[in-house]
């Protein structure tokens, strides 16, 4: 069933727009200032045009519709309009690839599965969430709080939000929490109206922008605030630039008993990154212990890599 769901996503590397005669690594890091989306109450807004399916038992909504409608730069970002235009999945500092779906999440979705991560009463956070399967498969967990975090705020409004409502209205018992849905079947092309604000919508934040500003607005913020349990992150090593960023976010937000679960493809061709350079980085940094709990050697080579710190127990 896996496979013929993640069946139309590309078993490729990302395709990064380059600069003529730029290498990857000349790229500069990008400070892309943080915000938080709040939830609006009339979730009918948030579906509307929007066209629902299902993969891996999850309700997403149809990319391609809402890149369709973006296309002349509605999205305030212009990133799709910016993506198609250049032929690429990423455009560092601009678009970091929460458009598409890419295939780590579904070998991520099935290893908490298969190790029986637990989820009930953990605080989650679903960081690079682009869709944010991972944490939605938390939340049907019944994890007591769940993040979404993204680069790209269109990503957020226009995706993440809605897929997160989508499950929450038509499945939202499975989730843990009660929702309107009176039926777990997805409409046709468009969900069904819902009323007030499902119960379980109640433990979402959704942040979009840069991960060390995304940090410092949640540790900054006069809102309560505790440090994840879990952290679930798919394909974000994909660029060395960023590992330093990335290394810093995860030591900051981890609980000190916080379990990270990373899903990557070995090596990015083109790219640069994979989970060896990353491991010799954190390793380097000697603040997580690491370890490959499951490699997957269908088509380019994947892992799951598992973090926590040195003095965990």
């Amino acid at each position: 069933k896996r496979k013929q769901a993640a069946a139309p996503l590309p078993d490729t590397s990302p395709r990064l727009e380059q600069q003529q005669g730029e290498t990857p690594s000349e790229k500069k890091f990008c400070f892309k200032a943080a915000q938080e989306h709040d939830i609006p109450k009339d979730l009918n807004k948030i579906l509307e045009n929007k066209v629902i399916e299902k993969v891996s038992g999850l309700y997403h909504i149809n990319m391609s519709v809402v890149e369709t409608m973006c296309l002349g730069g509605t999205d305030g970002e212009g990133i799709v309009s910016k993506s198609v235009s250049s032929h690429s999945d990423l455009i560092p500092g601009v678009y970091e690839g929460g458009l598409k779906i890419w295939e780590c999440t579904f070998d991520l979705i099935d290893y908490c599965s298969e190790a029986e991560i637990q989820f009930t009463n953990k605080t989650v956070l679903d960081l690079g969430c682009g869709a944010g399967l991972l944490g939605i498969v938390a939340l049907r967990g019944k994890a007591e709080k769940v993040h979404f975090q993204d680069y790209n705020s269109t990503v957020i409004e226009e995706i993440t939000l809605p897929n997160v409502v989508a499950n929450c209205i038509w499945e939202g018992n499975r989730a843990g929490g009660r929702c309107n849905g009176k039926t777990s079947q997805p409409p046709s092309k468009r969900p069904r109206k819902a009323g007030g604000l499902p119960d379980v919508l109640t433990k979402c934040r959704f942040f979009s922008g840069e991960w060390s500003q995304v940090s410092q607005l949640l540790l900054s913020s006069n809102k309560p605030f505790s440090k994840y349990d879990v952290i679930l992150t798919s394909e974000t090593i994909y660029n060395p630039d960023y590992y330093s960023a990335l290394h810093d976010t995860l030591a900051q937000l981890l609980a000190k008993n916080g379990r990270v679960y990373l899903a990557s493809k070995a090596h990015y061709f083109g790219v640069g990154g994979g989970i060896p350079l990353f491991e010799k980085f954190t390793e380097d940094r000697n603040v997580f212990r690491t370890s490959i709990v499951k490699t997957i050697d269908e088509g380019l080579q994947r892992c799951i890599m598992e973090m926590a710190f040195k003095d965990s127990s």
